[in-house]
Formats: structure tokens, sequence, C-alpha cells
């Protein structure tokens, strides 16, 4: 992480992203890949078919992998018991959940998705020890939005790995954000059929257990912001999990958001990106849908099984939170990990995140366009800024 403050605007450039690096879409097989091709009607980019012939070249060979791990691995898969319930870090984007992730994963008791295996969910069982040892220069060193380290073993959003298991998720959008079905439907899990309720739940359970597999039974801290509106359906599929929800400035949360989608379109997308204002559009809408029946569900979960935790707080002092998470979610021995933890910390003081220029109009406008977050998660002193 840089020791400099890094000022954006949500339209600063992102970081470097060389030519060569894999996309999300690499990581498909090849009927997922053309299925979401046609759906676009080919509508790719000139500038942008280099990506799309070597995604289209790639897939191919997903599907051989796939289907040899199949063969040596999906009995013992299926067989596979998830006994230790996961941990879910729950909260829109932007909300510190990947830094979270990252430090929840210091206890050795727990275990997460990596980047690669959520990038290859069908064969990472086969092809990751390989493709960590040699393939580590593909990636850039930092994320595209952000100071955050990159890398194949980092931590990673298990939604890459449902979209590339062929679940119709709303991260499509960014291969194509002016034509691709949104699917919000798939923030809250309202309006689905029963059929694609059961598709989804299929292939969820499916990479849990390949992740407990793969990692010994250890329990799994899984982290995603679409999980956010989906609190009710992981409960009913773990009933004992916790979760861990995470709220921030909605001002910084909004505007470090527009960077977000930016950066990754500009670098994962196939054609052009949508104007500003359909991209306010749909940051707005997704933290509605996400967020419309969040503390109803979670009453439903039970008070001992959910904590929120603002950005502002783990940032400040990460030590004293985490503390607090593991006494309130009874996760284990805190001081067990302490030492750990401290270590990974070490240079945490240097850490600053990105500030965003947000002038007065913008700023009463996010609080216009999300008037009940601010009350609602401990940020009232904004609401005389409206």
């Amino acid at each position: 992480m840089s020791g400099k403050e890094r000022l954006h605007s949500a339209t600063a450039p992102p970081n470097s992203y060389p030519a060569w690096s894999p996309r999300f879409w690499h990581g498909m097989r090849a009927g997922c890949w053309w299925r979401l091709l046609i759906k676009n009607r080919f509508r790719v980019s000139p500038r942008k078919l280099h990506i799309a012939l070597g995604v289209s070249v790639f897939t191919p060979f997903n599907d051989l992998l796939a289907i040899a791990q199949a063969l040596f691995f999906e009995r013992q898969i299926q067989r596979t018991e998830v006994t230790r319930p996961p941990v879910f870090i729950l909260g829109h984007w932007r909300s510190g959940t990947t830094l979270l992730h990252e430090l929840m994963v210091t206890d050795p008791q727990f275990a997460s998705p990596s980047t690669y295996q959520c990038f290859a969910p069908s064969h990472f069982l086969l092809s990751e020890a390989l493709m960590v040892r040699f393939g580590g220069f593909l990636l850039p060193k930092k994320r595209p939005m952000d100071d955050m380290e990159a890398g194949w073993r980092l931590p990673q959003e298990d939604e890459f790995a449902l979209m590339n298991l062929g679940v119709p998720s709303p991260y499509l959008r960014i291969a194509f954000p002016k034509t691709q079905a949104q699917a919000l439907e798939y923030l809250s899990m309202n309006g689905l059929s029963e059929a694609e309720l059961a598709s989804w739940r299929s292939k969820f359970t499916w990479f849990i257990r390949a992740l407990t597999y793969h990692y010994g039974g250890k329990r799994l801290v899984i982290k995603s912001p679409p999980h956010t509106g989906r609190i009710t359906e992981l409960s009913r599929l773990y009933p004992d999990a916790k979760f861990i929800h995470l709220t921030r400035d909605p001002r910084k949360l909004f505007s470090s958001t527009l960077r977000l989608w930016k950066s990754l379109e500009q670098v994962q997308a196939l054609h052009e990106s949508p104007s500003d204002e359909e991209m306010k559009d749909y940051v707005t809408e997704c933290l509605t849908r996400m967020y419309r029946d969040f503390d109803a569900a979670r009453e439903d979960v039970g008070s001992r099984n959910v904590v929120d935790l603002r950005y502002e707080d783990l940032v400040a002092n990460p030590m004293t939170s985490m503390s607090r998470l593991y006494e309130e979610l009874e996760l284990g021995d805190f001081g067990q990990i302490a030492p750990q933890l401290e270590k990974r910390l070490s240079n945490h003081d240097r850490y600053r995140p990105n500030e965003h220029r947000i002038d007065e109009q913008l700023e009463r406008e996010i609080l216009k366009r999300w008037p009940d977050y601010a009350a609602r998660y401990g940020y009232e002193e904004l609401q005389s800024s409206r």
C-alpha cells in the first residue's frame, strides 16, 4: 500500500493494466462466453477486439481442464460436508470489505477463495499451483481502482466464481455496460423463479464445497458485496453462519463506487461505457436493491450472528475492531492471532485510502439519492448537509 495519499475524482484514470493481463472473461467456459457474446450481439469495440479474440481462443482450454477436474475430483467434492458454517463479509462496494477480508484470513483457522480460484472455478483444483507459480507476472501489481495489491493468492470475491460458472451475475454488465442485462434481481434474490434460485444455490454450494475440500475443512470467510441483499438466502443455506456488515460515509462510498465501475470498465469492458448520469443511476439502484429488505432480514438471522462495523473505525483502529468482531461473533480467542495480525498491520499507519473530490452539488445529490443510509448506519451528522 502506498504511503502517499491519493486524491481522485470519479473520472480519474485507473492504474495501469497491461494488455497481456487476463480479463475476468478468460476464466469462463466456452458456453458461458459465447452466450455472453450472443446476448450482446457481438457489439465488441474495434479497440477491444484483441480481448474478445483472446478469450475466444482461451475458453476451450477451460472446458478441457473442467472435464479433467470433474473426472479426478467431482466425487470428492460431492462428498464434502461443510461442517463449519462460513463467515460472510457484507457491505456495499468500497466500504472496506477487501481490507477486512485480508485481515480475517490472517487467522489460520480461516480460509478464503483466492483470486485464481474465483477466476477459474471450474478447474482450480488442477491448475492453480502451476498458474500461481509461473503466472504471477500476468497480473498488475495493483488493482485498477486503488492502491491495494493484486495477486493470484489474495482473497477474492466469490461472485466472480459464480459468474464464470454460469450464474447470471450483475458483474456480467462490466463486459457490455451499455447492452448487457443488469441482473439486479440477483442483488436481492427477489423476483427469481424457483428454477433460477435452484440454479444459483446449486452453483454457489458447489463452489463452497470445492473450497472446503481444497482447504481440508477449514472455516471459510466469504466476501462479496452482492451477498448483502442475499442474507436471508445465505442463512437458509448455512443456518449458523456469521455476518459482518461494513458501512461507510455515503459521500465517499458513492464517489468511490463510481470510480470502481469506471476503472473496471476501462480495463475489462468490450465496448463503450455509459454516461456519467447513467452510472449514477446504476449506483443508486444497486444500493436500493441491496438494502431494501436488509434490516428486516438481519432481524430474522438474529443479532448474535450479525455485527455492523464502520469502515472509518476499521481503518482508524483495526486491532480494536477485529477484537470486537471476535468477541461479538464468538470467532475464537483473539489473543491467539493478535501477533500475526499486528505483523500484517505493521505498515498500516502508512496506508492512506483514496480521497475523492466532492463538490457541494454532488454531495447534496448523493444524500438525496441515498436518503436513509446515512441516518441508519451512524452518519447522522451528514443530514444537516442535505
